[in-house]
């Protein structure tokens, strides 16, 4: 058998990374880690073929723990997949300098994880799979399975007092805690990313466990569960990515040819740094600044 290490701090996305693996490549065994320097201690005890990292992670993060990999003899040579909402160009490049093997942006669908894990591994992968005499499952199969994961009711988080909304602004849907409701004259935008698309839309409700946003119905809309990026400005130059899945989707207006769709992401990451932030975004949308 072959030996994969899945490294993130959200529960949900390790979780799905090893359903994945283990439903397409039934020849590698993975075992998972919170963070780089839960990673550090396991790979000193355990020899592993595959390393599947997050980039942002409490106490040492994807990059760091890569560093060090590299500088160990047995692991110079064994592929190391980040998958990260980091995607921007700047962040490729330090990666690849490091000697990151591939680099899969957040959300990612089950063939293209699939795809990178194939690419990297190479004879190594085929030849187990060969002695094994399995087959690979498809892609379809193994994100029906990884579904259910994605139904798992988050950790409670704390709750953010309600305030009064605005008379002219759609009204809000009931999808559990309390939220900071717009206030009036107040637009945050946020882009929420989906393996196949990006929604443009403005931020309605928001609390530490889940966002509400509002986008104009012409554009390419998710599906219940589909993975999620909720990038936010949190201020000059800085960036809040937040990883979810899809709760809920429903129209704004009840008329057929609404205009506006209301779209829930959970929330998943354990992250504090990413939990600091998104308290910071919540003061600031609840200011009106």
């Amino acid at each position: 058998m072959l030996k994969a290490l899945v490294v993130d701090d959200a529960s949900f996305v390790r979780d799905l990374v090893k359903r994945t693996v283990r439903q397409r490549f039934p020849v590698i065994e993975t075992t998972d880690a919170q963070n780089g320097r839960r990673a550090q201690s396991l790979m000193s005890r355990t020899a592993f073929d595959l390393v599947l990292c997050d980039w942002e992670m409490p106490e040492m993060s994807g990059l760091e723990l890569l560093q060090w990999m590299r500088q160990q003899p047995q692991y110079q040579k064994v592929p190391f997949i980040m998958i990260t909402s980091r995607g921007d160009k700047d962040h490729v490049i330090e990666a690849v300098k490091e000697g990151v093997s591939e680099y899969l942006g957040k959300p990612f669908s089950p063939d293209g994880l699939s795809k990178k894990i194939i690419k990297v591994m190479g004879r190594s992968l085929k030849d187990a799979m060969d002695r094994s005499g399995k087959s690979m499952a498809s892609p379809a199969d193994a994100f029906m399975e990884s579904a259910s994961l994605l139904t798992r009711k988050p950790e409670p988080a704390a709750e953010v007092p309600e305030r009064a909304d605005s008379p002219k602004a759609p009204s809000s849907s009931s999808t559990g805690g309390n939220r900071a409701a717009a206030p009036r004259g107040s637009m945050s935008l946020a882009s929420v990313r989906f393996a196949e698309s990006t929604l443009k839309s403005v931020v309605k409700d928001i609390n530490l466990t889940e966002v509400r946003v509002i986008a104009k119905r012409d554009q390419m809309f998710p599906g219940i569960l589909d993975q999620a990026v909720v990038d936010i400005e949190i201020g000059e130059n800085q960036m809040a990515r937040l990883n979810g899945y899809v709760h809920q989707l429903q129209a704004v207006d009840k008329r057929q040819d609404t205009d506006f769709v209301s779209v829930t992401i959970r929330f998943v990451d354990e992250d504090p740094k990413k939990l600091e932030d998104l308290s910071r975004f919540i003061a600031r949308f609840r200011s009106g600044r």
